[in-house]
C-alpha cells in the first residue's frame, strides 16, 4: 500500500473482531517506529506499555469503565493495545541516559560535541521548566508525535487502529504501577482487525477543503 492509499484507507475503528492476533513481524515494525519517533531535542520523554495477551488487555480495560465503557470492547477485542505514556519530569537519570546512548551510537566526534549537545538540550528543558512552565504539556506533545506516526505506520501495514483518550488515566496509572516509575499515561492505541460491526468503515471520511486549510506564500 502506498502512502496516499494508506491515508485514504485509514479510519478510526469502532469495533474490533476478537480472537485474532496480528502477525508479530508487523507488531515489531510498529515498535521500531515508536522507538525511532522524532522528539524535540531528541528528548524521548515517553514509555510504551504493550498489552498483547487477554490478561494484559483486561488490565488496560479496567481504565475503560463507567463513563469510558464505550471503549472497553475496543480494548478487549483488539489484538494489541499500546498505552503511550510520558515521564512526569525530565530527571537527571533520563537526561543522562539519552546522552550516554547518543555517545554509544557515535553521534559525538569529540567530548566537546557531547558537552555541547547536553548543554543545548538542558537549555530547552530549563526554558520549559522555568520560563514557560509547561514541561508536562511539552512532553505530551512529543507523545502525540509518536501517536501520529504509529497511526500512519499501522495504515501502511494494513492494520486497523483506534486512538483513545477516553480512559481513566489515574486508574490506568495505578493498575500498571506507572507512578512508582515516574510515568503517567497519555493516550491509548488499539490495534487489530475491524469487525463487521465497525460502522465507521462504511462512512465517507470528512475533512475541511484544502483551500480552507492551506495558505501558500
Amino acid at each position: 500500500m502506498n502512502l496516499i492509499d494508506a491515508i485514504h484507507a485509514r479510519h478510526t475503528v469502532k469495533a474490533f473482531e476478537g480472537g485474532r492476533s496480528l502477525p508479530q513481524e508487523k507488531i515489531d515494525a510498529l515498535l521500531t517506529l515508536l522507538q525511532q519517533s522524532p522528539s524535540s531535542v531528541n528528548s524521548q520523554p515517553w514509555h510504551f506499555v504493550v498489552a498483547s495477551t487477554p490478561e494484559g488487555r483486561a488490565r488496560i480495560a479496567r481504565a475503560t469503565t463507567g463513563a469510558y465503557a464505550y471503549n472497553e470492547p475496543k480494548v478487549l477485542n483488539s489484538s494489541h493495545v499500546i498505552a503511550l505514556c510520558m515521564h512526569s519530569d525530565f530527571d537527571e537519570a533520563h537526561l543522562g541516559a539519552i546522552l550516554d546512548q547518543e555517545a554509544r551510537d557515535g553521534r559525538f566526534a569529540t567530548p566537546e560535541m557531547k558537552a555541547a549537545q547536553d548543554k543545548s538540550r538542558r537549555s530547552y528543558v530549563d526554558m520549559h521548566r522555568y520560563e514557560l512552565r509547561d514541561v508536562p504539556q511539552w512532553m505530551e506533545k512529543q507523545v502525540y508525535l509518536a501517536m501520529g506516526g504509529l497511526l500512519l505506520g499501522a495504515a501502511l501495514l494494513g492494520i486497523d487502529a483506534t486512538p483513545m483518550e477516553g480512559f481513566d488515566a489515574r486508574a490506568l496509572d495505578l493498575e500498571l504501577g506507572l507512578r512508582q516509575r515516574g510515568l503517567t499515561s497519555v493516550v491509548l492505541a488499539a490495534l487489530g482487525y475491524r469487525s463487521e460491526q465497525d460502522f465507521n468503515a462504511a462512512l465517507p471520511k470528512s475533512r475541511l477543503p484544502r483551500e480552507q486549510l492551506f495558505t501558500f506564500i
